[in-house]
């Protein structure tokens, strides 16, 4: 059992629920993170989308910004989808205002780039270092990366645009693989948990 990594699921805000099945059923031992407590007890952790500039508020309020950040220079793996992409993110291309981010990887991301609610869409999405063909994407109000520094490694495209990035422990994708069934995506994240634990 000591084999099995515990990843958490920052619970603030956003679709914890789908990420806490995905990691399941990619071997992890998943629970949700509100409180820094909780975070100190779990080998990494995924950002859920949602509403980045409500996450970032809510992280702030919770006590949780600072933690986050540690852990992340500290060497945590963690994953963001969407919002979470947003919140690993260096830099926002438009924050709002009192937006703030955790870092982790060096890319300037633009919010909500491939437009409102109602254009969400679904794409087969290549992601480099996932075999078995094209990961399903669910592109709901989705970020896009503008540019990566030399330190990231861009790891999946859409339509000429940035839409998955790795740096090091730190995994980020601007779609959901969680809303698909397809779990690749999270197995990928959960051996790079393996391989740090």
């Amino acid at each position: 059992m000591s084999d099995t990594p515990v990843i958490g699921v920052l619970a603030l805000q956003g679709d914890v629920r789908e990420h806490l099945i995905a990691l399941a059923s990619a071997d992890a031992l998943a629970r949700p993170v509100r409180r820094p407590e909780e975070l100190a007890e779990v080998d990494g952790l995924v950002i859920p989308g949602g509403e980045s500039t409500t996450m970032s508020k809510l992280a702030v309020l919770f006590g949780m910004m600072e933690p986050l950040r540690e852990r992340v220079r500290a060497g945590l793996p963690v994953y963001g989808t969407c919002a979470g992409m947003i919140m690993l993110a260096e830099k926002i291309l438009d924050p709002r205002s009192g937006q703030e981010t955790v870092g982790g990887i060096d890319m300037i991301v633009r919010r909500n780039a491939f437009g409102r609610q109602n254009e969400s869409f679904e794409a087969a999405v290549e992601v480099a270092g996932i075999d078995g063909g094209p990961v399903e994407g669910v592109f709901i109000r989705a970020p896009w990366v503008e540019s990566v520094g030399a330190e990231a490694e861009v790891i999946a495209e859409h339509g000429g645009h940035i839409v998955a990035v790795r740096q090091r422990n730190v995994l980020a994708t601007s779609f959901h693989p969680e809303l698909t069934g397809d779990h690749r995506v999270h197995a990928l994240f959960v051996d790079m948990v393996r391989a740090v634990k």
